[in-house]
């Protein structure tokens, strides 16, 4: 019984830890909105260009899919980015590294980026279908693939954006080094996206939603086990 109870005490303990490290994140992106207007700009530009661009033009419902997906990939790059930037800008990296555990800020920073970067995604991706004029019968479906694209992109680039907080353009690097390890994701994004919007059965997307599930699981795992050294160095 001891032993369970010290197990929950340091559950509790380090569930508070990430929760502090989150709502301190909520808390400076609702008072200064960096991220926020940046991605949002940023999508509405990028809509506003390809809607031009295509006019009355028709396209193939394999390119829709892969427009999206690239507006959201580097929306996601350029807003997320600056998570450790801005605790390497303001000093409290030495705050958090002394009253903190590694895993505890990786996870509230994680829960931050996933809810924002989710919420941002369903706006741009509803504004894209509307602005294509395209309908979507399984809206169910493509808010799954939504969701697992997201854990993708914020496992992936909260982990590099600790690993380039302390370096010189950092937002430029963060696109490099974030674009070869996410080819695997936005093939399986893009494919899943291209049959939902071909109104294909859950059959035809099951498999891709488990190679999702896979790199996300892949990622967020390497990336606890690998947080702590890039948080100390």
């Amino acid at each position: 019984m001891p032993h369970t109870t010290q197990t929950h005490s340091k559950l509790r303990y380090w569930f508070n830890g990430a929760y502090a490290v989150f709502e301190k994140d909520v808390r400076l992106e609702l008072r200064s909105r960096y991220a926020l207007n940046m991605l949002l700009m940023f999508i509405a530009s990028t809509l506003f260009l390809v809607v031009v661009s295509l006019g009355n033009e028709v396209i193939g419902t394999r390119v829709q899919a892969a427009l999206v997906w690239v507006i959201l990939l580097f929306g996601s790059v350029i807003g997320l980015g600056r998570g450790f930037v801005s605790e390497v800008d303001q000093g409290t990296v030495l705050l958090l590294q002394l009253h903190t555990r590694g895993s505890m800020v990786y996870a509230g920073k994680l829960a931050f980026n996933i809810v924002l970067l989710f919420l941002l995604n369903v706006l741009a991706l509803g504004a894209f279908l509307l602005l294509m004029n395209i309908s979507v019968e399984n809206l169910w479906q493509l808010a799954l693939v939504l969701f697992l694209g997201t854990l993708g992109l914020s496992g992936t680039t909260t982990l590099l954006a600790a690993m380039i907080a302390r370096t010189r353009n950092s937002g430029p690097l963060l696109a490099v080094l974030a674009f070869p390890l996410l080819i695997p994701l936005l093939m399986s994004v893009v494919a899943a996206t291209n049959t939902i919007l071909l109104n294909g059965g859950w059959e035809r997307i099951q498999e891709t939603c488990v190679t999702l599930v896979a790199f996300a699981g892949s990622v967020i795992s390497a990336s606890v086990l690998l947080f702590d050294y890039v948080w100390r160095e």
